[in-house]
């Protein structure tokens, strides 16, 4: 058994303990905690494959935005800040142990790589880019669900949209369709002089006054 198949069992553990314990810990913090040593844990496994775009990219997408997406839901909560931060040492110590994990995990990494990654079963070889590979296979041969996972998501983000989408009656909004159809003469309204009889010429029109009536669908 290699050192490399070593660090798979290793982290194939991790990953599958910490994934257990991010659904069943009551705690959200804790919650949390774990669920960014999955996501460390997954990107190192698939720097074992050689995969480092793979690798990168779940680090920055998902521990970098979704992680960032749910801490913020966490702190949206009603939740007292004052209890908050008097848990900071009772959750520090988890927040250590899984700190020291990844930083394992990284120099476990670099050990693999100075012992002659490059010369093992299964490396690629030299000038290979995996990131061309993955979108030469991406965008041929399965364009399709790719496609499709895209619209899911499309569809996804608009129907989150349409279901918190909330009008107050003491807002006021702009209708452009019928700002668009609306009419010069329903724009302004032309009043004659009174007791003179006689008129006053206002942008080459004979009046005396010109007063400017609401725009339809302003919301004024």
């Amino acid at each position: 058994m290699d050192f490399t198949l070593i660090l798979f069992y290793v982290f194939g553990a991790v990953l599958l303990g910490s994934a257990m314990l991010v659904v069943l810990v009551r705690n959200p913090v804790h919650a949390a905690l774990f669920l960014v040593l999955a996501f460390v844990t997954a990107a190192a496994l698939w720097l074992l494959l050689y995969a480092e775009f793979l690798a990168i990219t779940l680090v920055l997408v998902y521990v970098g935005a979704v992680m960032v997406l749910f801490l913020f839901v966490v702190m949206m909560l009603d939740i007292n800040i004052d209890l908050l931060r008097e848990g900071f040492w009772r959750n520090a110590p988890l927040a250590a142990l899984v700190g020291l994990l990844m930083a394992f995990e990284m120099v476990a990494l670099l050990l693999r790589g100075s012992k002659g990654a490059a010369a093992a079963t299964g490396a690629p070889p030299a000038g290979y880019s995996n990131t061309k590979a993955l979108g030469s296979v991406l965008y041929t041969d399965y364009v399709f669900p790719f496609e499709l996972a895209a619209v899911i998501l499309l569809v996804a983000i608009i129907a989150a949209i349409a279901l918190t989408l909330r009008q107050r009656k003491e807002t006021k909004y702009q209708d452009p369709g019928t700002q668009l159809s609306a009419r010069p003469s329903e724009r302004l309204r032309i009043v004659k002089g009174m007791g003179t009889g006689s008129s006053q010429s206002v942008g080459g029109q004979t009046s005396s006054t010109i007063e400017q009536k609401s725009v339809p669908g302003s919301g004024q």
